[in-house]
């Protein structure tokens, strides 16, 4: 087959089926992005250069629709150039946020568009509004709503959608849930696998170094900031400090802003530490910044408590890990987090607002090693019904298939298929194949009755 893929940040969310489509061998794999380091052997790059920002006399909430055109066109104008070459996709597999889809049926009208949609944007139940901290000033709020331009053109385009969860395809318009597959993302179980012999060595991270006698609290985002919690998990640690003379906290994240305002003339980091003067010992509290994926695992495969918070908004690949690596993980009593974490049984959840219910949560962990163990093991367990690799790129190869009408593993030659034969259904993601795992994954992924968006706590 051929497959273009499109993402403006190389290979983005598409990393394992590139490479488990190139690995075959049988695929001619194109993708369009912007320039990048990364590399993947086997892949056709084509580089596009990023539009240039709209004037400042744009409306500030069509300003990020206007650069999602000029992204559009620049994607439309490589695509023409490689159909000019005589290339013509059998699937084109692409993320919707920023646009880059969009012009795409007009350049290759028969080829199937699988697109990602990631989130769409309310102006209250979901993130928006839900920390006090953060009130919603009057004039976000058309903002927010013209957030959701390149969402709607999208829906309203040829094509179907995939999106990896339960909790983000329920913030989708109740008419575009049809033609929305959840196809939960997977993760490499043998690569990110428990230590149990972890804690008895001695781990050096950059400069830090934890000793087999420290109990190590860890907390890891793309960037430390409150949509993932940072401030909330900053104000638990004097209680923890205090209550655990021998806990170690290290903090991976950069000090960018990724989703989320930004701080004037300072960083969340620093505006925590001001905070906090004289609150927290600063010689077991270690800001890493962002580390190399080994340093990741390690860091991991050793915590003794391991932290994930966020708003009702896209959990992050490292809950996913973290599970995996068998961590004992606190965990945020949100929406997002509570369609991975059971609490009590695969992790514990506690109140994201509520700095006090989270240090208890991880005072828990470090006190009780026997609970810890089992929900380290319940952790694991799931992510091996749930969260396989190998059981992913099964099921997204059936569902290529449902939309292209051909088969990326098919031992026959492509054209004897008939393009377009199966229409994708909601669960078709989950459901045609027995995975490793028996049904496990088919039973989380399949019933995906859309939820009243009233119904979702804010």
């Amino acid at each position: 087959m051929k497959f273009l893929f499109i993402h403006q940040n190389f290979p983005g969310q598409f990393l394992h089926i590139v490479r488990h489509l190139i690995q075959s061998g049988a695929h001619e794999v194109v993708f369009i992005s912007e320039s990048n380091e990364n590399v993947i052997s086997g892949v056709r790059r084509v580089i596009y250069r990023k539009p240039v920002d709209p004037p400042e006399a744009t409306h500030s909430g069509a300003r990020e629709f206007a650069l999602a055109l000029s992204r559009a066109d620049a994607v439309a104008q490589a695509a023409s150039t490689l159909k000019d070459l005589g290339f013509i996709p059998d699937i084109i597999i692409g993320h919707h946020g920023w646009g880059e889809l969009l012009n795409l049926q007009d350049i290759f009208p028969t080829s199937p568009i699988l697109g990602y949609f990631e989130f769409f944007y309310h102006s209250d139940g979901f993130d928006v509004g839900f920390d006090p901290e953060f009130p919603t000033v009057p004039d976000m709020l058309p903002r927010i709503r013209a957030k959701n331009a390149v969402n709607l053109v999208a829906l309203n385009n040829p094509g179907w959608g995939q999106t990896p969860t339960l909790f983000q395809r329920s913030t989708y318009p109740s008419w575009a849930l049809d033609k929305i597959s959840v196809l939960r993302e997977g993760v490499d179980l043998d690569l990110c696998c428990p230590d149990p012999k972890a804690a008895r060595h001695t781990l050096h991270v950059k400069d830090v170094t934890i000793s087999p006698k420290d109990r190590l609290v860890t907390y890891v985002a793309r960037d430390l900031e409150p949509y993932r919690g940072f401030h909330v998990f900053m104000r638990s640690l004097p209680r923890i400090l205090k209550e655990c003379p021998k806990a170690r906290v290290v903090l991976v994240g950069g000090d960018s802003v990724s989703y989320g305002a930004r701080l004037a003339h300072t960083t969340w980091r620093q505006y925590m530490l001001s905070e906090l003067q004289g609150q927290i010992d600063l010689d077991r509290v270690h800001f890493v910044g962002k580390v190399a994926y080994d340093e990741f695992r390690a860091l991991l495969k050793r915590s003794d408590a391991h932290v994930y918070l966020t708003y009702p908004f896209v959990a992050s690949w490292s809950l996913r890990e973290a599970m995996a690596m068998g961590c004992a993980i606190v965990g945020s009593d949100t929406d997002p987090v509570r369609e991975f974490i059971e609490d009590g049984s695969t992790g514990l959840l506690a109140p994201f607002l509520q700095p006090q219910k989270i240090a208890d949560a991880v005072l828990t962990l470090l006190d009780n090693s026997k609970q810890a163990k089992i929900l380290r093991e319940g952790a694991r367990a799931q992510a091996e019904a749930t969260l396989c690799l190998n059981d992913y790129l099964m099921r997204y190869e059936d569902l290529i298939e449902q939309v292209s009408g051909l088969s990326p593993s098919a031992e026959a030659a492509p054209s004897i298929r008939k393009r377009g034969s199966r229409k994708p259904t909601q669960q078709s993601a989950a459901a045609s194949r027995k995975t490793r795992s028996g049904n496990a994954a088919a039973k989380t992924t399949s019933s995906v009755k859309p939820r009243s968006r009233t119904l979702l706590p804010t």
